[in-house]
């Protein structure tokens, strides 16, 4: 009985912190993602769009902003086509994101899931079979923005990309400088691609971003790093530039 008391104490205490803080809260992102920014956004990126309500969020915090989402799944690519196609705002581009351009495999238990991932994570403990496969195309983002953004200041740049947010942000070269504010996610998915928060933590270190966690009460910065921060319940994390 005790032990149960102390878990749930422990519990509680993690969510207040913002750990495992991470799910049905994107409003909250958004609107926390736009107050550390600072001023009205202009350009925005949703990487690992899915159903495209992420940019949904952005668009109406955000009216006068543009965003170009990164969605790799047949599915979600023509229904976010679909739903955005009377949208001059916005841009969907049919590809994932890393740190190479070419083709892979994109793991999953059904089309269009959330759970999707360039790993095949091992999710039997919940029950998950993640082995439905579908070819897709990568590319490197630096590529990608100097070619078709014309290497234009990026405002917002959200990733979740379940596990490969490192890959992504790997790609970036100098977008990364002409990047002020990244949300990524972090979690369970992590565990399957053995990436860690010191990994991140570091990484953004060495380019000059602060990093800050989202929590039911607002962004709570992370000082420093430290292993209690390795917490595998969904997390979303903001990074701001120093300016």
């Amino acid at each position: 009985m005790l032990y149960r008391t102390l878990r749930r104490i422990e519990r509680n205490a993690a969510f207040y912190l913002g750990k495992g803080y991470g799910a049905a809260t994107l409003k909250k992102e958004v609107q926390q993602a736009m107050k550390l920014l600072g001023h009205p956004a202009r350009l925005c990126v949703d990487i690992g769009g899915n159903k495209g309500l992420y940019t949904r969020e952005l668009l109406a915090a955000a009216p006068d902003t543009t965003v170009v989402i990164f969605e790799p799944a047949a599915v979600n690519i023509t229904g976010l086509r679909e739903r955005f196609d009377h949208d001059p705002r916005v841009s969907v581009e049919p590809y994932a994101v890393s740190r190479e351009t070419g083709e892979a495999v994109l793991f999953t238990n059904e089309p269009g899931s959330g759970l999707a991932s360039l790993t095949k994570r091992r999710l039997d403990h919940h029950d998950i079979d993640m082995s439905t496969e579908e070819t897709i195309q990568i590319v490197r983002f630096e590529d990608y923005w100097s070619r078709t953004l014309d290497r234009a200041s990026i405002d917002i740049c959200k990733i979740d990309v379940e596990g490969h947010e490192l890959d992504v942000l790997s790609g970036f070269g100098d977008a990364l400088s002409n990047t002020e504010v990244i949300q990524f996610e972090f979690g369970g998915c992590n565990i399957d691609t053995r990436t860690y928060f010191q990994d991140f933590w570091y990484f953004f270190e060495a380019a000059g971003f602060d990093l800050y966690r989202i929590t039911p009460f607002g962004v709570n910065r992370v000082n420093a790093y430290s292993e209690q921060e390795e917490n595998f319940t969904t997390t979303n994390y903001l990074a701001r530039r120093r300016m």
